[in-house]
């Protein structure tokens, strides 16, 4: 990566670049579940929905030579926080830029006294999970069972307790 990479808080000069980042996201979850409706015809949207529920105190973007190529936003419920999303730029990733975003919350974490600091990536993303137990992030607080009756494919091949479930 050339450049300096720095993480700072959202402005609102990010918002196109956010938007485009979040509609990135959600073109790999539909690949990642081969489902082309998983965000409605507008997923960039959902970015707008999310920064009124989090606010830009709670928004860091990565910045690489004045290009936002990262954003992490964090939740805070006083005790816990959870951070939902974290998106890096599929040309940036495997270089450091979730590292950072993710430092970045850990920290503000500490600051604001929360006693759990979350994370929810989706059972498929295996790439996701990694990197969250690499950043520290070891223990499961609680799991999400679900009923589907939309016909989607799930794969099998987790165990909870020695109990089967699919993903």
């Amino acid at each position: 990566m050339v450049g300096k990479l720095t993480v700072r808080t959202y402005r609102k000069s990010d918002r196109e670049s956010c938007r485009c980042l979040w509609r990135e996201l959600t073109e790999w979850h539909r690949r990642m579940y081969e489902d082309p409706t998983i965000g409605g015809p507008n997923p960039e949207n959902w970015f707008d929905e999310h920064l009124k529920k989090v606010g830009t105190r709670r928004i860091w973007v990565a910045v690489l030579d004045k290009k936002v190529i990262g954003l992490l936003g964090m939740i805070f419920e006083r005790p816990e926080a959870e951070i939902e999303p974290v998106i890096v730029d599929s040309s940036y990733r495997g270089k450091g830029v979730g590292v950072a975003l993710v430092k970045a919350a850990i920290r503000e974490a500490r600051r604001l006294g929360v006693k759990y600091l979350n994370v929810r990536p989706v059972a498929r993303n295996a790439e996701a999970i990694r990197f969250f137990k690499e950043m520290g992030f070891d223990n499961i607080g609680r799991v999400e069972v679900f009923m589907d009756f939309s016909n989607k494919k799930w794969r099998k091949g987790i165990e909870i307790h020695d109990v089967p479930f699919k993903y």
